[in-house]
């Protein structure tokens, strides 16, 4: 027998193990003032591409004053209790019409955080009997809420129709067997690479097979389609989603969550979540202050328009310029390049310093080896000036890279990485 703690003295994990080089810098780096375009780094004034804040609300005057006037009012405790027991009220409810309405559907339900809900959602969705099939690019919160699920589940290649309906087909065999159904979950836009879900072309395969679609929309609510709906709105397909799932941590820059879709199953749903049945309700200032967000995001598309302004001026300028943004079909902006992990950090570190542009660095083993993954996140305060000096610093920074400069300065990262492995 050992101890317990035995294998975290040995194994500090994939990115652990890298903790002494990276942390405060590379991980878990301090970006700090107003949420903006502009924010600091080490004292350093840097073009911020790493803040979720798609439509600019984070630090909106009119934003600001609804929070603080919440907050005044109702304090960060109340409601007390979970909502089945004491902690539901009026505002709770008025928020979760609001947002059916504004995603089409027939009703919809509070989460107090997105990771938690959606690692929920999933659990009561699904009994022994039922298989699961999802992308095996989807999120985190989404591959902790399979692992909860006691019967079978099955990846399908990212995006790749043929996997899908050859998942669906094991998957269909199963289900006549165990007697169970099938779910099936993609996100509506894909945090890392920036493709939306084919959700239009999944809809389609429900003329052929019997399964219920759960679409995690995280980064496509707000921003995509003719009202801000989503990817679902954006490709056609809103009503054929039988639970739609959106988060509040990207275009309404706060906390929160909810799920929605027939009144039925959310009904069902709100009885069922051990997430948010044993779990205090979520606060009433962030509810206030969500319904102030929401009606933004109604009444004002000039801040979508704006944001897709500065999206389209960054992805074409860097397309123009030659970089490799893959295939995104949204905000999100990524932009690959060839190197090692310690190139990668010399990188980063020359255009943070001397460039003043903070972006976040995604590497092995998040992506193959070989790649580095500089991750853009374009919002309506980017300015177009922003656009261009980051521009300009990425054809610098790709020039240093391939004349081999982060090469020659990563050598003794690359000593101490060695060490550590």
């Amino acid at each position: 027998m050992r101890d317990l703690f035995d294998k975290i003295y040995k194994d500090k994990g994939p990115l652990g193990k890298w903790a002494e080089q990276a942390e405060g810098y590379f991980v878990f780096p301090k970006l700090e003032g107003p949420i903006s375009n502009r924010m600091k780094f080490r004292g350093r004034d840097v073009i911020t591409w790493s803040v979720n804040d798609y439509l600019g609300l984070a630090n909106h005057p009119e934003v600001r004053k609804v929070d603080a006037e919440a907050a005044a009012e109702w304090g960060s405790a109340y409601p007390m209790g979970a909502r089945m027991m004491s902690g539901h009220t009026s505002l709770h409810e008025k928020l979760q019409d609001e947002l059916a309405s504004f995603v089409h559907k027939q009703a919809a339900y509070l989460l107090n955080f997105g990771y938690q809900g959606m690692v929920s959602t999933i659990d009561a969705l699904v009994s022994k009997q039922d298989v699961i099939v999802y992308d095996v690019d989807a999120h985190a919160c989404i591959i902790d809420g399979v692992r909860l699920h006691l019967g079978q589940r099955f990846t399908y290649k990212h995006n790749d129709m043929e996997s899908i309906e050859k998942n669906l087909q094991r998957a269909t065999k199963i289900a006549e067997q165990t007697g169970g159904g099938i779910l099936l979950i993609s996100e509506g836009v894909f945090g890392m690479r920036g493709e939306q879900g084919k959700l239009k072309e999944i809809v389609e395969l429900k003329k052929k097979y019997k399964f219920r679609l759960f679409v995690d929309d995280a980064h496509g609510f707000g921003t995509l389609g003719k009202t801000g709906a989503g990817a679902g709105e954006e490709q056609g397909v809103q009503d054929d989603i039988d639970v739609y799932f959106a988060t509040f941590a990207k275009s309404m820059a706060s906390t929160g969550a909810f799920i929605a879709g027939d009144k039925e199953i959310i009904d069902y749903l709100k009885y069922n979540l051990r997430s948010q049945m044993f779990a205090k309700s979520l606060q009433m200032q962030l509810v206030v202050g969500a319904l102030k967000r929401l009606e933004m995001l109604r009444t004002r598309p000039e801040l979508k328009n704006k944001l897709w302004e500065n999206v389209n001026a960054l992805q074409n300028g860097l397309k123009d310029r030659g970089f490799d943004i893959g295939t995104t079909q949204s905000c999100v902006t990524p932009v690959y390049l060839k190197g090692s992990i310690p190139e990668a950090m010399a990188l980063v570190k020359d255009l943070r310093e001397n460039y003043g542009v903070f972006c976040s660095i995604v590497v092995y083993p998040v992506i193959p080896k070989g790649l580095i993954l500089l991750r853009m996140i374009p919002t309506a305060s980017h300015t177009l000036q922003d656009v261009e000096d980051t521009l300009e610093a990425f054809s610098s920074i790709r020039e240093r890279l391939e004349n081999g400069t982060y090469k020659r300065l990563s050598a003794s990262v690359a000593a101490a990485m060695a060490n550590k492995a």
